[in-house]
């Protein structure tokens, strides 16, 4: 698979299949993702992994703050406004993702089904933690997008699926706390590893990106 073919073929699976990713095949995948470019050759990550029980415990920590209604607390705060364009996008992607049988059973709500499935990891079995240094800048936050990028597409060309999810960081203490993870890093995001439920019809919505006319500006070629 060419680099063109992988960022094709990849797109964010919201239900995976319980089946196991090796620990050989995290690692190659990893190893080719760490050749990512970053300032100054200063590599600022820190990975971390958690699957079997470990994947477990944090999942069954998650669903259980979702049941009493508690806030989320990433280290990178949200954004506390989004242009109208952006929020148009994000309504578009909601309204469609509520139409697709499966989403949720019968007589629930769509978005809270939707909700908890993020909670849960959407059943991933290996989600990737990255993390860096509290004393850098978004500089750095950069670095990592990078690095995020470069896992998805490395993780394709050894058949593993991704998705990468704000929720997978909803409450760092909780990921600290299981993966050991000093206080001086930051839990900036997370990658859900896995393979893709073919029978789940959520896999299948493939939203539309912007024209190259509409984002693109070009002098001098």
């Amino acid at each position: 698979m060419n680099v063109v073919e992988a960022l094709n073929s990849r797109t964010s699976i919201r239900a995976f299949k319980p089946d196991p990713v090796s620990r050989e095949t995290i690692l190659k995948i990893l190893e080719a993702a760490t050749r990512s470019p970053s300032w100054a050759n200063t590599q600022p990550w820190e990975i971390y992994v958690a699957a079997g029980e470990a994947l477990n415990r944090l999942r069954q920590g998650f669903e259980g703050r979702l049941r009493e209604g508690k806030s989320r607390n990433p280290d990178l705060p949200a954004p506390q406004k989004w242009p109208e364009v952006f929020q148009q996008r994000m309504a578009a992607l909601m309204a469609d993702r509520d139409k697709i049988p499966g989403v949720a059973s019968p007589g629930k709500d769509p978005r809270q089904a939707m909700m908890e499935r993020n909670y849960r990891f959407f059943d991933a079995p290996v989600v990737v933690y990255l993390c860096m240094d509290r004393v850098l800048t978004p500089w750095s936050v950069f670095d990592i997008g990078q690095l995020s990028q470069s896992i998805m597409l490395a993780a394709q060309e050894y058949g593993v699926d991704s998705i990468p999810a704000v929720m997978l960081v909803a409450f760092p203490d909780l990921i600290r706390a299981e993966l050991d993870i000093p206080p001086d890093l930051l839990v900036l995001f997370g990658i859900a590893l896995g393979y893709r439920d073919e029978q789940q019809p959520l896999n299948r919505q493939r939203r539309p990106r912007r024209p190259l006319n509409e984002v693109v500006r070009i002098k001098g070629l």
